[in-house]
């Protein structure tokens, strides 16, 4: 199940302490203590892999490794190091306490989380000449410690959005290499899924249901998703007996969430289109014009009308300069 939404403790590691050591060759006493290591620090970063946050789910408090101590003749601890944790392109970062807010939306992005402690100074920083012999020393400091609400939304180019089981996964797995799980049945699957259709990013928006706005079912969990998408891919099952409604529940669902949602560029597909007689198709195809929409019937198994879909993706990819 994808985990798009979590808490997690992170620190830093601490600084390594300075040494207290002198020369042990004869006649050249003098002090050798060396200075701590950093601490290692605690980094988010970037990557294309929408379940990376699954990592944290038994795992929400993270610490990076310490900085070791110094030692005599000169020798200085070495650095403790960075701990980098992975987290979905789209997901952004709070920090509870400060307020420090970070979108990290693209791969390899990195934002740090929490500081490494400093290192202690060792005793030959402290010689001088009337103190030849110095005893002092410092004690690495504390690394940072933060908590995170980490909060994933996912990045699209077409979000394909619509009632359980209008087609989507089945279409997403036809245009690309997803692979995302196929069933028949009218409960809305768990996970989003991607796909890319030559470096256009397609995201299959888990079945909304009527409610979904106010919590009903899995609620604004989806809902947010879409928020994220540029083009919005309206799938409608033509073995409903209503087409209309169909479109209109999804419809009243994105307004109540949020009204913005609504005015993205949108294409209606009557999906299953194989399912139904030809008549059937002619008069839901009327009925949703006559609503105001311009239709296109599909079927994955039908490669003339997945070509209609792959021109107006086609037509996305040019726009994105692929």
């Amino acid at each position: 199940m994808l985990i798009d939404e979590l808490t997690i403790k992170v620190r830093a590691g601490d600084g390594g302490n300075g040494a207290v050591a002198f020369n042990k060759v004869k006649l050249s006493r003098g002090p050798t203590g060396a200075d701590g290591g950093t601490g290692g620090s605690v980094y988010f970063e970037g990557t294309g892999d929408i379940n990376a946050l699954m990592v944290f789910a038994s795992r929400q408090e993270v610490e990076a490794e310490r900085g070791r101590d110094g030692r005599g003749q000169f020798l200085d601890g070495r650095k403790g190091e960075h701990l980098i944790l992975k987290v979905p392109t789209g997901t952004t970062v709070t920090n509870l306490g400060t307020g420090y807010k970070q979108e990290i939306s693209e791969a390899g992005q990195r934002v740090l989380a929490a500081g490494g402690g400093v290192g202690g100074r060792g005793n030959f920083k402290f010689r001088s000449a009337t103190n030849t012999t110095p005893l002092e020393h410092e004690d690495g400091t504390k690394g940072d410690e933060a908590t995170y609400k980490l909060e994933l939304r996912l990045i699209a180019d077409v979000g394909f959005v619509g009632l359980p089981n209008a087609g989507k996964s089945s279409l997403l797995n036809e245009l690309t290499a997803a692979k995302s799980r196929v069933a028949n049945y009218p409960f809305t699957t768990l996970e989003p899924h991607l796909g890319s259709y030559y470096g256009v990013i397609l995201a299959d928006i888990p079945g909304i249901i009527e409610g979904a706005s106010a919590g009903k079912g899995l609620g604004v969990k989806f809902l947010k998703h879409i928020e994220r998408t540029r083009v919005l891919f309206h799938l409608i099952d033509a073995e409903s007996d209503d087409v209309v409604r169909d479109y209109k529940v999804i419809r009243n669902e994105l307004q109540t969430y949020n009204p913005e949602l609504t005015k993205k560029a949108e294409h209606v597909f009557l999906t299953k289109s194989d399912m139904v007689s030809p008549e059937e198709v002619k008069e839901k195809i009327t009925a949703l014009k006559k609503a105001g929409l311009k239709p296109l019937a599909i079927s994955v198994l039908e490669t003339e009308s997945l070509e209609a879909v792959k021109k107006i993706l086609n037509k996305i990819k040019d726009e994105k300069g692929l």
